[in-house]
């Protein structure tokens, strides 16, 4: 027998069973409408008024009615969390951070911070501040320290800063005078100073000495940086950009690390391990804003040289804490603003500074740069929010000194987390969009006219007088503009003018 007549005998078999299938389905289909024909006519004759009792069909029975009854708060609570399990997740966990985040705050807030004493009430430990005596942030951590019972000094290149030291009139906040630019000189000044740290000190005439224990250098570079564009800054101001607020700071710091790494120990007790704390403003170099290239390279080239620093140190038992700045409230330390609260360490951008420029780079940069200044998050602050209270960097400070921080990183200041999370994982695009920058697409309609020469080629155009300035202040001047023109085939290039 062939396949053919096998596949049609399988056929044939087969047609018995779906006959019997679908003869059950039409069965109980028929037996269903029956039913229901039946139930109606009975329902029908159970109520007709001209049917004789004695023939009338009973009613047919039927279930009694559900009864509504409404879900009480916890069920319908219970029932919207099992709709949105995503959302109720992110709202637990959300107010569980808040939850930790205010707990450590009160608990922070209950503790005791005082520096440890003599028995005889002499102060024992050293803090030593390498930052300008001028700066806000440098007097209100002396005179912190100080109330809270450390002998402070602050690093001082000069005269006049040892001046400004002393006027702050505490007998336990002095100068260290250090000139960083003499190496030789450095090196003597620190010296004298470990040899001070190593002989005995009564806190009062007839009272048994004791010794002194330094506890913590911190390093506090500048905080006053220039808002500008890249073209419009001449090297100079570059030059003098890095010497000040890159090279200075890590010279003090290199000028310290063999009395860092001495770890001078008073006799007869465990030795102490200085701690390093590295203090930089975070908000700019977490974002990288247009028109702050001066304070974003500086800040990132210190953070870098933080974490190489704090890597080589470990080693060693030195711990080094890289304290990232966020904005403060100095309005008892600064001049009162009529425009709005203090900030640290912010330069205010003002449409007024555009007009100092060279014709071209105004025409370039100038109305983003008026944009970002005026908008509502502008770099490094949050319009008509105040600055955090100082108190946060003080207590933070004092903790990682005593080493209840042990963190290598600490982000203390308002906007110094949020920014630092912006920048990371926001796009680029949408932080530069939402401070006002715009992209500017008419370069090519633009009249630049005749290149700009500078004072070399003895120019007296309007821009080239708008655009020179005093050295003494930091500004551009005329000859070291780079000027942006036209070039003769229609094509927008950088030129050197």
């Amino acid at each position: 027998m062939s396949a053919d007549d096998q596949q049609f005998l399988d056929l044939l078999s087969s047609i018995p069973n779906q006959i019997r299938r679908y003869s059950g389905d039409v069965a109980d289909y028929v037996d269903k409408t029956i039913d229901k024909v039946a139930d109606e006519i009975r329902d029908t004759l159970s109520t007709a008024p001209w049917v004789p009792d004695y023939v009338r069909p009973p009613p047919p029975t039927r279930p009694p009615p559900v009864e509504i009854v409404s879900m009480t708060t916890y069920e319908r609570f219970s029932d919207w969390i099992s709709r949105h399990k995503i959302l109720t997740g992110v709202v637990v966990v959300a107010i569980g951070y808040a939850t930790y985040k205010t707990v450590r705050a009160t608990k922070g807030l209950r503790k005791i911070r005082r520096a440890k004493r003599a028995r005889n009430g002499g102060r024992l430990e050293v803090v030593v501040i390498a930052g300008s005596p001028t700066l806000p942030l440098t007097k209100s951590l002396s005179l912190d320290l100080e109330r809270r019972g450390f002998i402070v000094y602050v690093v001082c290149n000069t005269i006049e800063d040892e001046v400004t030291v002393q006027s702050l009139s505490r007998p336990d906040i002095k100068p260290l005078g250090i000139d960083i630019t003499d190496p030789p000189n450095a090196g003597q000044s620190i010296e004298r100073f470990a040899a001070y740290l190593q002989a005995p000190h009564a806190a009062v005439p007839r009272a048994k000495p004791s010794f002194l224990t330094l506890k913590a250098v911190i390093l506090i570079p500048s905080l006053n940086y220039q808002t500008s564009p890249i073209a419009t800054i001449p090297p100079s101001s570059f030059a003098d950009l890095f010497n000040t607020h890159l090279l200075h700071p890590i010279l003090t710091i290199q000028s310290f690390l063999p009395l860092l790494t001495s770890k001078i120990t008073p006799y007869g007790e465990k030795s102490a391990t200085p701690k390093v704390l590295v203090f930089t403003p975070s908000i700019v170099s977490s974002i990288n804003p247009p028109f702050h290239a001066p304070e974003a390279t500086v800040c990132s080239a210190l953070s870098a040289f933080t974490e190489v620093l704090t890597a080589e140190l470990r080693p060693l038992g030195i711990p080094v804490t890289h304290v990232q700045l966020g904005t403060f409230d100095f309005s008892s330390f600064t001049p009162a603003r009529p425009t709005g609260p203090a900030q640290a360490h912010i330069s205010s951008l003002s449409p007024a500074d555009t007009l100092q420029w060279p014709e071209s780079a105004r025409h370039a940069y100038g109305r983003n740069y008026v944009s970002q200044s005026s908008s509502a998050i502008s770099a490094g602050r949050i319009r008509g929010l105040r600055g955090s209270s100082l108190r946060e960097l003080h207590n933070t400070v004092f903790d990682v000194i005593d080493g209840s921080e042990n963190s290598d990183s600490v982000r203390v200041g308002l906007g110094a987390g949020l920014y630092g999370f912006v920048g990371r994982w926001a796009p680029r695009g949408l932080v530069a969009w939402m401070m006002g920058v715009r992209k500017v697409n008419e370069l090519s309609t633009w009249d630049v006219g005749e290149p700009y020469q500078g004072s070399a080629s003895g120019s007296g155009s309007d821009s080239a007088s708008r655009g020179s300035g005093s050295s003494e202040n930091g500004e551009a001047s005329a000859s070291e503009f780079i000027s942006v023109h036209r070039d003769d085939d229609g094509h927008n290039v950088w030129k050197l003018g």
